[in-house]
């Protein structure tokens, strides 16, 4: 007779901790195609001729310019956030509030990330911050049960994975 093991069945946590990164990523790198399209929409105006007037074409052209490099600015910011993001381990529990974890509040449930705000997972709302957010450091390396106080009330971690 065979013994099998019974298989252990996934981990909820690190399925959810993916599928957040996922979803993060997803969000980001639609984020950095948007300021990548617009950036080369400036540069594109800016090269193009319009009219025979000089001056009114130069200062259209300077005001191209000056939105390109805003556009190349934000792409740059978006490209660094993807790295954070797929650099970041999910693929273990965390138990201190550190980059990568979900931590529950008695609150809001957040994801430690990249600032991206609201993200819906499940019918589930998760909170993405980044770990230079005040909110961040306020309970940073804290653990399930601690307490921290953020805007003049204190939070209490319910969880942490």
């Amino acid at each position: 007779m065979l013994n099998i093991a019974p298989m252990k069945p996934v981990n909820l946590h690190l399925r959810i901790k993916k599928n957040l990164r996922s979803a993060c990523l997803e969000i980001q790198q639609k984020l950095a195609d948007t300021a990548k399209a617009a950036m080369q929409q400036s540069q594109e105006s800016a090269n193009s001729e319009k009219g025979t007037m000089e001056d009114r074409f130069e200062s259209f052209r300077e005001q191209c310019q000056i939105d390109r490099d805003m556009y190349a600015k934000q792409w740059q910011e978006l490209l660094s956030g993807l790295l954070v993001i797929q650099k970041m381990d999910v693929n273990r529990e965390n138990d201190s509030v550190m980059l990568g974890s979900v931590v529950v509040t008695d609150t809001q449930t957040f994801f430690i990330c990249i600032s991206l705000g609201e993200i819906k997972l499940k019918g589930k709302k998760y909170f993405a911050i980044s770990t230079s957010s005040p909110l961040y450091k306020a309970m940073a390396g804290k653990k399930q049960g601690d307490t921290f106080p953020f805007r003049d009330k204190v939070h209490r971690i319910e969880e942490v994975y």
